[in-house]
């Protein structure tokens, strides 16, 4: 993957790869920290339609997302391999919708490893470099910063800040 083409981020959360797989593959929890609200369950092969409400896990992030209530988006879960891995594709920030539903999607990853008691959380969204270059930089750079405030997110949701 190239530079262009991929996100990563990884942190180490404390709290048990249970906890943690709980807090991602279950929609309505997801959802919570996330500031997302999902019509179904996270099954593969499901394509759901969610509506942003913002997160109450951040204040900050809460603001950001505020202007955005309400905008529905789907996601396709492609993977759901407890309590590893879930994946799903979407359109990244500022792509698909209405003008451009052709637009290709990201594959949107989320990886767990046990780290003793804790968890090793890995997000890699890729597929970037088949987005069209007029719209590329901003899906990306704006992808970029939420995952980095998701980490923030997912992290206080699992300690317990409900």
């Amino acid at each position: 993957m190239s530079t262009t083409d991929a996100i990563r981020k990884t942190t180490r959360l404390d709290a048990p790869l249970a906890r943690v797989w709980e807090a991602i593959s279950d929609s309505r929890q997801f959802g919570a920290w996330f500031g997302a609200e999902f019509d179904g369950p996270f099954t593969a092969g499901v394509t759901l339609t969610a509506r942003i409400r913002p997160t109450t896990m951040d204040p900050e992030v809460a603001r950001l997302q505020e202007p955005h209530a309400g905008h529905a988006f789907e996601v396709h879960v492609t993977h759901v391999e407890p309590p590893h891995r879930l994946a799903f594709r979407w359109h990244p920030h500022g792509t698909g919708g209405p003008d451009h539903p052709d637009d290709p999607t990201t594959l949107v990853e989320f990886v767990l490893e046990a780290d003793g008691d804790a968890t090793r959380i890995t997000i890699t969204e890729s597929g970037f470099d088949r987005i069209e270059a007029a719209r590329r930089a901003q899906a990306f750079d704006g992808n970029d910063g939420g995952w980095t405030h998701q980490l923030r997110l997912v992290t206080r949701y699992v300690a317990g800040a409900r």
